[in-house]
């Protein structure tokens, strides 16, 4: 961002930032109250299921159940504000609650102390503006002065509350909730599983593909030239020579066109020698639809983080040009960060499959670098097939 754009940009965050905080702190209040109705609740089961083995489980269960929910409630609440990641264990959902209500309740009462202060200095000027003096304060050039200072101060000390109880909720979340190193080793170890089993079966996709293409295109081309072939040399009519000749060309050259296809379906050559940029725009020409590329600013890029990005625009693009009907495909690559954003987006029928083997390819490929991957395609279309690649 330059220094032009930036005091454009940051007044409009700046503020909506300080609209979300007391909705989150509102929201905050109302969670924390279902919490400690929650724990009350569950400890009464608990007291009176505790003679039998089987209402202890059950009261554990709900006690658990519930708490997860609320839970996964202040997630959803805390996340627009940089919150926490989804939600771990059962016992560290409950831990949380029991922590987690009391912050809530002092957060609504920092913005009822505000809510009241607001009111107070509104009646204030009003009765002024209309000659009725609260309290008999009379608005003399002292009085104004020193009023107006301490609602200042007071406003200041309730909205480095508010900020204060907000950064106590979210540090509260990421300590009870965020898993420890070893439930992250675990998740890694089966992403990579995962991940290394998709490889596999995309690798095995991609063959089957590639043989059916060369059966069905480039095999099937190079009988019908041997066939041509054959008749040319058995013809005994100049006219037909010639005839056939120019078929045998024909057919050779578009044999040649589909072994190219195919040789970069496997990989594209020009994408070593010419770039990114260059290798989209070969996929826009030979695309059959209006493609319209936009490359923001990405810089140099590791070459598996190109690969994938033109391996991403060339399955989307294709697939809105044979398959969803589409007049319009719009692609956009810019880089966030340490971040790749991959854009398709085509005006096409919509409906597509993400299960598919092209895309769900595609998503492999794409977690295979740590990477996130996503196709929005509703019945109608339009469909946006978004990758997000990490260049560092």
């Amino acid at each position: 961002m330059s220094l032009a754009e930036a005091p454009v940009r940051l007044p409009g965050a700046v503020l909506g930032r300080a609209g979300r905080v007391p909705l989150a702190l509102l929201l905050g209040t109302v969670t924390a109250l279902a919490e400690l109705l929650h724990l009350v609740a569950a400890g009464l089961a608990a007291l009176v299921l505790a003679p039998s083995p089987r209402g202890r489980r059950a009261a554990a269960r709900l006690a658990h159940a519930g708490a997860r929910r609320l839970a996964a409630l202040e997630v959803r609440r805390l996340r627009p504000l940089n919150g926490v990641p989804p939600l771990p264990g059962r016992s560290q959902a409950l831990a949380y609650v029991a922590a987690r209500w009391p912050v809530g309740i002092l957060g609504g009462i920092v913005l009822a102390l505000l809510v009241f202060g607001a009111a107070l200095v509104v009646r204030l000027l009003w009765g002024w503006a209309h000659g009725v003096y609260l309290d008999g304060i009379e608005p003399t050039p002292l009085i104004v002065t020193y009023l107006g200072a301490t609602a200042a101060l007071l406003l200041f000390l309730d909205i480095s509350g508010m900020a204060g109880v907000m950064a106590l909720d979210r540090a509260l979340a990421r300590r009870l909730l965020e898993p420890g190193p070893t439930a992250l080793l675990e998740r890694r170890i089966a992403e990579l599983a995962e991940s290394r089993a998709g490889i596999v079966t995309a690798v095995d996709a991609e063959r089957r593909r590639i043989e059916r293409d060369l059966h069905d295109g480039v095999q099937q081309r190079l009988v019908a030239l041997a066939m041509l072939i054959g008749r040319a040399r058995r013809g005994r009519s100049p006219e037909l020579l010639d005839t056939l000749l120019l078929q045998a060309h024909e057919e050779a050259t578009a044999a040649i066109g589909d072994l190219r296809e195919v040789a970069w379906r496997i990989y594209p050559a020009g994408l070593d020698s010419l770039g990114l940029r260059d290798a989209v725009a070969a996929v826009a020409e030979r695309a059959g639809v209006p493609v319209a590329v936009d490359h923001g600013p990405h810089g140099p890029l590791p070459s598996p983080v190109e690969t994938a990005a033109y391996f991403v625009v060339c399955e989307a693009v294709t697939n809105a040009a044979k398959h969803a009907g589409a007049t319009r495909v719009a692609v956009r690559l810019a880089r966030r960060g340490a971040t790749l954003e991959v854009t398709v987006r085509d005006d096409g029928r919509g409906g597509a499959d993400p299960g598919g083997v092209g895309l769900s390819g595609l998503a492999r490929r794409v977690a295979a670098l740590d990477g996130r991957f996503g196709v929005a395609s509703p019945p109608g279309g339009p469909t946006t097939v978004t990758a997000e690649l990490p260049c560092a």
